[in-house]
């Protein structure tokens, strides 16, 4: 993929698990200059890179498979197909990023080419105060 192609893409892209189980429309107002790494407890295990969407431009056109997971003080929510259990999406308690998705569901994108990207402090971030992104 051309990284061209999403950095300052602002219309409707389709995002997928594995097995088309689960399926979003999402909408990337800053492209993928909003692209990130997480070294918290789970994402580190997980080891997806994602990118912020706001509310309004994320819709779930197919979820009939869609699984939520929660841990710790449970300030996310953090989706999945019951299928294939690929991560598509998380919701975040921080207004103006309401969700982080997938960028390797992304369809035409491969997370190799946008690398390198910012690691956020997931060890100590706060969901009452800001995201910490190094």
């Amino acid at each position: 993929m051309k990284m061209g192609r999403l950095m300052g893409r602002s219309d409707d892209i389709k995002l997928t698990c594995h097995c088309g189980g689960v399926e979003l429309r999402v909408r990337l107002v800053d492209g993928l200059a909003t692209a990130k790494r997480c070294d918290c407890s789970f994402c580190r295990r997980r080891g997806a890179m994602s990118a912020d969407v706001k509310a309004g431009d994320l819709e779930v056109v197919r979820g009939d498979t869609l699984r939520t997971y929660q841990f710790g003080r449970k300030a996310e929510e953090h989706h999945f197909c019951g299928v294939c259990g690929v991560y598509t999406h998380h919701r975040r308690p921080v207004a103006g990023m309401e969700f982080g998705v997938n960028v390797g569901g992304l369809e035409g994108v491969n997370p190799r080419d946008v690398d390198p990207v910012p690691w956020m402090d997931g060890v100590n971030w706060n969901p009452e105060g800001t995201d910490a992104v190094s």
